[in-house]
């Protein structure tokens, strides 16, 4: 990590929360400026405390550097106790999905200044993608250590305006799910073309798992070229692709897919 806080406090230690704290002891964080909140921590990170000797759950602490806000949406009106760890000199960085920044100020008042995240799964295994919005108050050190700190996890993506967030997580936040759903579909295909469903499901696993790592290395190629070099004209790939580039194809259908993530996003949020 490019920077270390010399406090953090991560609040909330579930799937993504754990994620995150895994990715910051990988890259260097040193345990002793971390504090664990969660309540009901999993046995996992019972453990991973107990090898890094972090803290979990102290019965009182000081306002952090840093205050990471990975806790359910909705036990945020529940945990008063957050607004104490939340001072002037505190950076609060937000994963709370529909939690708005003006909803995170309202309930830590004293917060130095806050960030709003939205990570995605791949995060647990250093490939995830987390889009940012900063309130306007937040210095350029502050943007750059929750960059940095999201950044131990996979890529960082700031976008200038916060209701941004939610196109984010129609995209990348929910993003990871379409994929694995394609996975689904195509083992479906397969076995309704003859294939054992065993065989169908391993081709369709390994074929998403290889064109996502060539996607990966291939910086230098977009999708759309990929997409080309792999497709003869007048073979079987172009004949499949007729049907998904069709008026009725993949390109609507994700659109309208996206399109009703973003609403319901907005909902949460509003």
């Amino acid at each position: 990590m490019e920077s270390f806080p010399a406090s953090l406090v991560l609040a909330g230690a579930g799937k993504m929360g754990g994620a995150m704290l895994r990715a910051w002891l990988d890259r260097g964080l040193p345990p002793g400026a971390i504090s664990v909140m969660d309540p009901e921590p999993s046995e996992a990170i019972a453990k991973l405390a107990t090898d890094s000797s972090f803290t979990l759950n102290p019965p009182t602490t000081t306002a952090p550097q840093v205050l990471v806000l990975a806790i359910k949406p909705q036990a945020l009106d529940e945990a008063a106790s957050l607004a104490a760890l939340a001072g002037p000199k505190t950076l609060v960085i937000s994963i709370l999905a529909g939690k708005t920044i003006a909803n995170i100020r309202a309930r830590l008042p004293d917060a130095g200044a806050i960030v709003r995240a939205m990570p995605n799964l791949p995060a647990a295994v250093g490939r995830g993608v987390a889009g940012l919005a900063a309130e306007p108050g937040a210095s350029t050190a502050q943007r750059a250590m929750a960059e940095s700190l999201m950044a131990a996890t996979g890529a960082v993506v700031f976008v200038d305006d916060e209701r941004l967030i939610d196109a984010v997580t129609a995209i990348s936040g929910s993003g990871p799910a379409y994929v694995f759903y394609l996975a689904e579909c195509l083992a479906e295909a397969g076995a309704a073309l003859g294939l054992p469903a065993e065989v169908a499901a391993r081709l369709a696993r390994a074929t998403v798992e290889g064109a996502g790592e060539l996607l990966f290395q291939s910086r230098g190629q977009t999708p759309a070229q990929l997409r080309e070099s792999v497709t003869s004209r007048g073979g079987t790939t172009a004949a499949a692709l007729e049907v998904l580039t069709g008026e009725d194809g993949l390109a609507p259908l994700i659109a309208r897919a996206a399109r009703a993530a973003l609403r319901r996003a907005e909902a949460l949020s509003g």
